[in-house]
């Protein structure tokens, strides 16, 4: 699969992400690693989650591999970037790496699989989007 389609933004970490050390909670970072994937569907593929539940389809997580590399600090500016790694016919696998000063905080692995909200069953990634993800299959 091609990796041009890299995509990057970043999240300040904010009291309401900390523990009462001052450092990032780590249910935490799943919510901003979510927000990093909804942000990649709307700016990247133009196709917001709102669109997407609005015509009946869902995109939930079904594994997510995490590791912690050191702690990330109330008032640090975290910079994610979003790499897709495989495509398949319903499922989607994107490597997820939050750094801090090019040290890095978190990787992720998460896998997402396009169903249809009223039956829950797998529904196949549109045309579009699997072309914008990997040109080369069609």
């Amino acid at each position: 699969m091609s990796n041009n389609h890299y995509f990057t933004t970043q999240r300040k970490v904010r009291f309401e992400h900390c523990d009462p050390a001052g450092i990032v909670f780590y249910p935490r970072y799943f919510e901003m690693i979510n927000a990093v994937v909804e942000d990649w569907f709307s700016e990247a593929l133009n196709c917001s989650f709102a669109e997407l539940i609005s015509s009946g389809r869902g995109v939930p997580t079904v594994s997510l591999q995490t590791q912690f590399h050191a702690p990330g600090r109330l008032g640090e500016i975290l910079y994610f970037s979003l790499v897709p790694q495989a495509l398949g016919r319903t499922s989607l696998t994107l490597e997820i790496i939050a750094t801090h000063q090019d040290q890095r905080r978190l990787t992720a692995q998460v896998t997402l699989v396009l169903i249809d909200l009223g039956t829950g069953r797998p529904q196949p990634w549109p045309d579009p989007i699997r072309q914008f993800i990997s040109p080369d299959q069609t």
